[in-house]
């Protein structure tokens, strides 16, 4: 199951068998189960059901048809943005790792969005300071960012020249499990140690930037959403 702060595992999947499942796309459906059969624990890199539907209406309520995602793995949110664009819209999806996205690649085949999407093979700072090089400054309607955590200030300072006034940057896993809201002398795993230290950093570099509008999403595993000023 995807990473999520909800601790009571019954009110998570009321959630998903009332709203998620039933609205889920089929050939997200596929990706998901498949990405599942494949990477087993690593399938909680995509995003869950319920932060995907929240990323797709957000979308659409914004109009958004150009977008930038900066960490794809198979492609459970990538599908979910391009399915949501206009028809002329466009996502770049930046990622090192080409067989975790051609695993995915199928599905969004047959869902027919393939041209809304530009994969770009690289490293997350070298593909945003690609997009700058190609004069896209101030053009993305909307960013996601579901990389390493550790990098999140670089990719924000290089989003805010790629972000249009008044766009979304969207930064994911910033509640990293609760574990932002647990004690230093709490027990807990190195990893997740390591995570909460980094999630608390930069959750107050955000909270202080005054360039962005921000807020704290308790949904998945956290999103943090910044409002381009």
């Amino acid at each position: 199951m995807a990473k999520n702060i909800l601790k009571t595992p019954a009110l998570l999947q009321y959630i998903l068998e009332t709203s998620s499942y039933p609205k889920e796309h089929e050939q997200l459906k596929q990706l998901r189960e498949t990405t599942i059969q494949k990477y087993g624990n690593l399938s909680v890199m995509n995003v869950p059901l319920d932060e995907a539907q929240f990323i797709s209406m957000l979308l659409k309520i914004m109009n958004a048809s150009k977008t930038l995602e900066i960490g794809v793995f198979t492609g459970y949110s990538l599908l979910t943005t391009a399915l949501a664009l206009p028809p002329n819209g466009k996502v770049v999806g930046i990622d090192m790792d080409r067989e975790a996205y051609e695993t995915g690649l199928p599905f969004i085949q047959k869902a027919e969005v393939e041209h809304k999407i530009d994969f770009v093979h690289t490293d997350a700072l070298s593909g945003l300071n690609g997009l700058i090089d190609g004069k896209h400054e101030e053009s993305f309607d909307y960013a996601f960012v579901d990389a390493d955590k550790e990098n999140f200030t670089k990719y924000h300072e290089v989003l805010l020249k790629l972000v249009r006034k008044g766009g979304i940057i969207a930064y994911d896993n910033t509640l990293w499990s609760g574990s932002v809201a647990m004690s230093e002398d709490d027990e807990m795993d190195d990893i997740t140690k390591r995570k909460r230290k980094v999630a608390i950093e930069f959750n107050n570099y955000i909270a202080n930037d005054t360039r962005v509008e921000s807020t704290i999403l308790s949904i998945g595993d956290g999103v943090s959403l910044c409002r381009v000023l």
